[in-house]
């Protein structure tokens, strides 16, 4: 009896292990086949973007400067139902404060904090609502230092690098998605 009671023991033990071990997985369960990612540039003084295709039906946009540190900061658009076009859109000024009150049909639901200097972040990271997409995370000192060596017709798709309309086009669904592509695989 004392052997069978060991055994579940050992049984249980190694069954927990595995379990462990199973559930460490270092993708998350909804990830995508590839990196998502959209394109910034700054041209005199002004953050844009473009997400490399269309997004259709968005009803909100949002850019998190500093995600999950205590500096952090957002911006936040929105668009009524049934949502708007998006491909293209000028966010924020350099200047501190300095923001569009409107892009199109998306409005500014919640501002930057007044004081906020978004030149001064690490990072930002972008998201749409409406849309099946992904959001995307791009570096605020390469946007702001290497825009002004390509032409202002190549965006930073994070780490797929400075792309024009061809280069999207090619490298799509390849090696990176955009942030409104489906995910092929």
């Amino acid at each position: 009896m004392a052997d069978i009671a060991r055994w579940s023991r050992i049984a249980c033990a190694a069954l927990l292990v595995v379990s462990a071990t199973a559930a460490c997985d270092t993708e998350a369960q909804y990830a995508p086949s590839l990196p998502p990612a959209a394109g910034f540039r700054v041209d005199d003084g002004v953050l844009k973007l473009w997400t490399g295709t269309p997004c259709r039906g968005v009803t909100g946009v949002t850019l998190i400067f500093d995600s999950g540190t205590a500096k952090s900061a957002q911006q936040v658009w929105s668009a009524p139902r049934p949502g708007v076009s998006l491909e293209r859109m000028d966010l924020l000024g350099t200047a501190q404060g300095s923001s569009p009150d409107s892009t199109g049909s998306l409005l500014v639901k919640k501002r930057l904090p007044a004081d906020y200097d978004w030149t001064k972040a690490d990072s930002i990271v972008f998201s749409v609502d409406g849309p099946r997409a992904y959001g995307a995370r791009v570096d605020v000192d390469q946007v702001l230092t290497e825009s002004a060596r390509h032409p202002s017709r190549s965006y930073l798709f994070g780490q797929a690098g400075w792309m024009d309309a061809s280069d999207v086009q090619r490298e799509n669904q390849k090696s990176f998605l955009t942030v409104c592509t489906p995910d092929p695989g």
